[in-house]
């Protein structure tokens, strides 16, 4: 009783393993990688574009609402132009200028973004404001620009043509403090050529700034507005470093719309937008490194999803790899497991550490290969042989049957023996009679519509065919037989000088009565008339010998003959079963019965005398019962039945005993390099289909296989016991070839015949036990 162990196997050790998983998680990884790099990149992207077309679109509003506030400067100094509270005259006179001073307090408190309003006559020493009137000497004293000085001021009062708004700039207003301010300077009368006047104001930066202040939000960022001609009006900058003029030129020159630019060596996005009124442009600046950690979150996200689905992944890739490694782990220590794969994988050892487990597999399935290559001719032989012997009893599967490429499509079927005139030959002979047999092997006649399989029989001299046939029409059955066994006869005297014989058994539309025709065939091989000519023997031409018409058929009594020779019992008995029907003829005399009963009974042991089986006399039937066909009819298929084991048993043990003479041939002889399936099949007489299968019964390996082992224990022994060249050695066992016995000594040994000898020389007895 053999028990099953269940190797478990151990997973991270194997390298097709690992290789599944690899293979598993890289299929996983890349997509998963690149869709999380698209889905990142695109998330972002997209925060970015809302984020910039917010602050495009906040800066539209921001630069709309700086252009409303513009044009309502501008349209209060056209009403301050055309209002004569204003009027030269009345501010100039006491009474009327605080009414005047009045005016430009109201105009003032019009304009959110005004800080203070002053009115200035040209040529005139005074300025007027909403909170009184100041000389220039005095104005340019309260009011204290760093960049902007008191006659540039006075200058630029009596001079402007066209509203002009100067750049920011530090106002001191007394005790030290400084405001950033923005003067807006409009002559009156407005876009008049001769202006006598100029309307003043002054605005604070941040109330430019502030305006576009929030569109930055939480960024740290700056804001420029710039005039028309690119100079920097307001700003509000994070940085603690103005930019350089460069950077300024390369704001100015941005078109309307968001822009991706490197400033100062830092990337940053860029928003602008131009105004139509005036031609000043907004602009706001921030590090793009801002948006990356707004997406902050995001990332995280990301992140998170992806560690966990590759976690989830991971787990699953293994899970995958285990299910399908496992079977594969299964045929590959089932294949280790076989001499075959163990042959075959003992090759080159050191490169066997390499091979995964699909190589050992497909190593061993192509040793197998081999292997079956090699025995499929002898197993189709085998089983056409069984169709032959035992007909329908062992009726083949036909998925047997097309594994071996046995279509047995045609309508009639009938059986051939073809057997040489004289036995052994010479050796061209031979040459001609294995060419035939590889002829036969598998065979058509188109013309015909004829199919052709060939038998090897026991005897090396005979051969059986089994004929398939269509038939023709307007052609008798007989007249196509003799046709198809007229052209197998020619088509074999081409071959060469063979002149052989056949017998030709009768046609049935079975193939599994095969077994009848060839018992036919036999009979008629054996009954042929020997002589010149054209050897064909018809069973269907033979007739009963006696001129008595009640005498048993000659063709029932050779069948009989035959199929007890062969030990085929089933046959035998409808053979008895034909030859009693003509003791059970009308009006048949007691002496006839008798007699044909005789020579019944004669003909059964003279089959027994030449098949060399005696003790047969306990089964032969007393006398009185050749008086009565019904009580006769049992002894002779009881005797029967008694002669087919005998002879069974008899063809069983003469094969074992052969088959032992044949390996003790082989053991005494295995060193001649002449040694082959064909010398022993012609030493032995018996062909080389029946050789091949017997030995492998015998001995459990094939003829190849055993030399090879014999002749590696000669090789062991005289490695390990002597000092003989190894040449010597080689030729001494039997081989011509040393490289090739060399290359097979290390695939089965997994060293070289040196090496083995180095390493186990003395130790022959312990070494032939494991080789």
């Amino acid at each position: 009783m053999k028990l099953k162990v269940n190797v478990k196997p151990s997973y991270f050790k194997s390298r097709l393993f690992l290789k599944y998983i690899s293979s598993y998680l890289f299929v996983l990884l890349i997509p998963l990688i690149c869709l999380t790099f698209v889905l990142y990149h695109n998330t972002a992207g997209n925060l970015r574009a809302q984020i910039e077309q917010s602050h495009f679109n906040q800066l539209n509003q921001a630069e709309t609402i700086v252009d409303t506030h513009l044009q309502q400067l501008n349209d209060i100094a056209s009403r301050a132009a055309y209002d004569p509270r204003l009027s030269r005259y009345r501010v100039h006179d006491p009474y009327y200028s605080l009414e005047a001073v009045d005016a430009l307090g109201n105009y003032k408190a019009a304009s959110p973004i005004v800080d203070e309003m002053f009115l200035y006559f040209r040529g005139d020493p005074k300025i007027y404001s909403s909170v009184g009137m100041y000389d220039l000497d005095v104005f340019a004293d309260k009011y204290r620009f760093r960049n902007w000085s008191g006659g540039t001021v006075e200058r630029d009062l009596n001079e402007v043509r066209y509203a002009t708004m100067r750049p920011a700039d530090l106002v001191g207003r007394g005790s030290g403090f400084e405001q950033s301010t923005l003067a807006y300077l409009v002559p009156v009368v407005p876009n008049s050529p001769n202006p006598h006047g100029t309307l003043m104001y002054f605005v604070k930066e941040s109330s430019l700034t502030g305006l576009i202040d929030s569109i930055l939000g939480g960024y740290e960022g700056s804001s420029y507005i710039f005039d028309g001609e690119g100079q920097v009006l307001a700003v509000k900058s994070s940085q603690e470093e103005a930019l350089e003029p460069e950077a300024l030129a390369s704001l100015v020159s941005l078109s309307t719309g968001t822009h991706s630019i490197t400033i100062q060596g830092v990337p940053h996005s860029v928003v602008s937008v131009k105004s139509e009124l005036n031609g000043w442009e907004y602009v706001t600046l921030m590090p793009s490194s801002q948006f990356f950690s707004s997406v902050l979150h995001i990332r995280t996200f990301i992140a998170a999803l992806f560690s966990i689905v590759v976690v989830f992944g991971a787990i699953g890739a293994l899970l995958l790899a285990r299910r399908q490694y496992s079977p594969i782990f299964q045929l590959s220590e089932f294949a280790e497991s076989k001499p075959a794969a163990r042959s075959v994988d003992s090759d080159r050892t050191g490169e066997a550490a390499g091979r995964n487990e699909l190589d050992r597999i497909r190593s061993a399935l192509q040793a197998y290969s081999a292997r079956a290559d090699l025995q499929e001719p002898y197993a189709r032989n085998h089983v056409l042989l069984m169709l032959l012997r035992h007909g329908g009893d062992t009726n083949p599967s036909p998925e047997l049957l097309d594994s071996f490429g046995l279509n047995f499509d045609r309508a009639r079927y009938f059986a051939m023996l073809i057997g040489r005139e004289r036995p052994g030959g010479t050796a061209d002979e031979i040459k001609d009679w294995q060419l035939m047999l590889t002829m036969l092997g598998e065979a058509e006649y188109p013309e015909l519509g004829v199919r052709l399989f060939g038998v090897e029989l026991p005897k090396p001299d005979q051969i059986a065919v089994i004929v398939g046939f269509n038939p023709i029409h307007d052609t008798d059955e007989a007249g196509q037989i003799d046709r198809i066994a007229r052209a197998v006869y020619d088509h074999l005297q081409e071959i060469g000088r063979l002149n052989p014989a056949i017998g030709i058994g009768t046609c049935s539309a079975d193939p599994r009565r095969l077994s009848q025709s060839f018992i036919e065939a036999c009979s008629a091989f054996e009954s042929r008339t020997r002589g010149a000519g054209i050897n064909l023997a018809y069973f269907s031409d033979l007739s009963s010998e006696s001129g008595e018409a009640c005498w048993v058929p000659k063709t029932v009594l050779l069948k009989l003959s035959q199929s007890l020779k062969q030990g085929n019992a089933d046959i035998a008995a409808r053979s008895i079963a034909e030859a009693m029907e003509t003791l059970r003829a009308p009006g048949l005399s007691a002496k006839y019965m008798r007699c044909i009963g005789f020579d019944i009974l004669n003909t059964i042991l003279k089959a027994a005398a030449e098949a060399d089986v005696d003790s047969l006399n306990g089964a032969i039937p007393p006398i009185e019962m050749f008086s009565s066909p019904d009580e006769l009819e049992p002894y002779f298929l009881e005797l029967v039945d008694r002669l087919c084991e005998r002879i069974e048993q008899k063809e069983e043990c003469e094969a074992h005993t052969l088959m032992d003479k044949i390996v003790a041939y082989i053991d005494e002889h295995y060193a001649d390099h002449s040694l082959s399936l064909e010398t022993i099949s012609h030493h032995y007489s018996i062909s080389m289909s029946y050789f091949s299968r017997s030995f492998k019964e015998k001995v459990g390996t094939n003829f190849v296989q055993y030399i090879w082992q014999k002749r590696m224990e000669a090789a062991i022994v005289e490695l390990t016991t002597t000092d003989e060249p190894l040449k010597e050695i080689i030729l001494r066992i039997g081989y011509h070839d040393a490289p090739n016995f060399i290359r097979k000594f290390k695939k089965e040994t997994g060293h070289t015949p040196g090496q083995y000898r180095k390493l186990f020389s003395g130790s022959g007895g312990t070494l032939k036990e494991k080789a």
